[in-house]
């Protein structure tokens, strides 16, 4: 009866680290899935909610996306999408390509708008320097990811056959 129990405890243990592994691996999939077309994508797609609730979109070209997904843009500290994300931090970013079909990854998460001279400085665009007082015009807007749904055919993820959905991260 022992060793019954001992092998059913020990099935159950397999059991658990194989999901556990498939999990890690897919999570895994998902993100290395996710950069790559964050990564071939220049420009992307920035939705804010206004103050009626309404989600606004607009087309940004945000600076390299690094491995943490953390997501930076700059804009003009007077533009509408300023005053929304003070309003309403919750934001979703979309990248794809339509052009070669490989898929898209959507970030959702909370954004800052960042008043950091210092910082923007560092993080300046050559192009600005055609900018009068960019300086002063320019704020920063980071984005921290809280959910990441992606479809990359190359890596196989697509939606579940039965609900549609992407597969997904939760950070």
């Amino acid at each position: 009866m022992k060793t019954k129990i001992y092998f059913l405890i020990l099935l159950a243990a397999f059991f658990a680290s194989n999901l556990y592994a498939q999990s890690v691996m897919n999570r895994d999939t998902i993100l290395v899935a996710a950069r790559e077309i964050i990564k071939e994508t220049t420009y992307c797609g920035l939705v804010t909610i206004d103050s009626t609730g309404q989600p606004q979109i607009r087309t940004m070209n945000p600076f390299p996306v690094g491995d943490d997904l953390v997501i930076w843009f700059a804009t003009s500290r007077s533009s509408r999408k300023v005053g929304e994300l003070k309003a309403n931090p919750k934001v979703a970013v979309y990248f794809a390509d339509h052009i070669t079909a490989k898929g898209y990854a959507d970030i959702s998460g909370k954004a800052e708008v960042i008043d950091d001279k210092e910082l923007l400085i560092k993080m300046k665009r050559e192009y600005w320097e055609g900018i009068p007082n960019w300086q002063d015009i320019f704020v920063l807007i980071k984005i921290v990811p809280e959910r990441l749904e992606v479809i990359n055919y190359k890596h196989g993820l697509n939606n579940d056959p039965k609900t549609l959905r992407a597969p997904l991260v939760d950070f």
